[in-house]
């Protein structure tokens, strides 16, 4: 295994990290607009906060496909066809989540708006739970076979319970971290009713975090193959999420901000540090799908690697530019009595 192949496999990593700390809180926030708000003012108020930058954050995921694809063309493929009903759900979700930002804006009628919020908050909940069911799956492990398709794959090895407990989870970690992140950025009743649902959350969060430390021991090879790094991210896990509920007991919007951005970093940490060196489990171990098989030719890494040194600076100094023109708060004059 090379060390540009190492390097690659940390850069996907790297982008889907990106990718849940900010279109996280983003589908959140999407999900809020029907489980928050009480009237048009404070749907409004939502929607503005994150208006300036869902687009933005939703190419840090279409970036990590990219670079799969042409640093890793077997786990592309691989993991496409074997999961292309659950991508195609999810690109289902972002498309119906994308359109009704301009639908619901040029809408006239009330009926209408209505139903492009409700697009806009089951398109958020359709990315989030479909996302987190794919990537426990790819831990779980599939039916590989020998030439690394998932041909043979069952519906039990999509749906079982460690998946719809992945999917649970990260719909509602994005769900807190998008009600943080609108603490953070609104003002009046709806930062006031974000903090009070924060709270009654935290507690089904640490039971869903519980369940799925459990269940990662009993499905996964995480602990049978990297037993004290599995151990200490999973606690780094847990410990972010008791700084988030510190942070929204103690009203630091800003801190439990962050808190729950860290827990999907630790929990994106947690899956491709079981993955290594493997970009696909199989059930059956003499097909894993691994990082040196799975890899494009040196030649190739080696000119992503100088084009994306070059890049990298500059889309990183953009995205810090355009959130820091956008660190006010999003308020109301007078918000509809509820």
């Amino acid at each position: 295994m090379s060390n540009l192949q190492l390097l690659w496999f940390f850069l996907i990593g790297v982008l889907f990290t990106g990718f849940f700390f900010l279109e996280g809180f983003d589908l959140g926030v999407g999900m809020s607009v029907k489980t928050l708000a009480k009237n048009k003012r404070e749907r409004d108020q939502i929607i503005q906060t994150i208006g300036p930058v869902w687009e933005s954050n939703l190419v840090w995921l279409i970036t990590a496909g990219g670079a799969m694809f042409a640093s890793f063309p077997e786990w592309y493929a691989s993991l496409f066809s074997g999961f292309y009903i659950f991508l195609l759900l999810v690109l289902v979700g972002l498309i119906i989540r994308g359109v009704s930002f301009k639908f619901r804006s040029s809408s006239e009628s009330a009926r209408e708006r209505n139903i492009w919020e409700w697009t806009l908050c089951i398109g958020s909940f359709l990315t989030t739970f479909f996302l987190g069911m794919m990537f426990v799956d790819l831990v779980r492990g599939m039916p590989l076979d020998e030439t690394k398709n998932v041909m043979n794959a069952g519906f039990t090895d999509y749906v079982n319970l460690f998946s719809i407990v992945g999917g649970v989870a990260v719909t509602l970690i994005s769900y807190l971290h998008g009600l943080n992140y609108l603490r953070l950025k609104t003002e009046g009743k709806v930062r006031e009713r974000a903090n009070a649902q924060a709270k009654k959350l935290y507690p089904v969060l640490f039971v869903g975090l519980v369940a799925f430390a459990v269940l990662s021991f009993i499905d996964t090879d995480f602990f049978k193959e990297r037993m004290i790094s599995s151990l200490i991210i999973l606690v780094l896990i847990v410990v972010f999420a008791a700084m988030a509920a510190y942070g929204t007991y103690k009203d630091k919007e800003g801190f439990s901000f962050i808190s729950t951005g860290l827990v999907f970093v630790g929990v994106v940490v947690f899956l491709f540090n079981g993955l290594f060196p493997r970009v696909m489990v199989a059930t059956d171990s003499k097909f894993h799908l691994l990082i040196e098989n799975a890899s494009s030719t040196p030649y190739t890494l080696k000119v992503m690697t100088i084009v994306t040194a070059c890049l990298l600076p500059i889309v990183l100094i953009y995205v810090l530019w355009m959130y820091k023109q956008f660190t006010k708060r999003v308020s109301v004059d007078v918000l509809d009595n509820y």
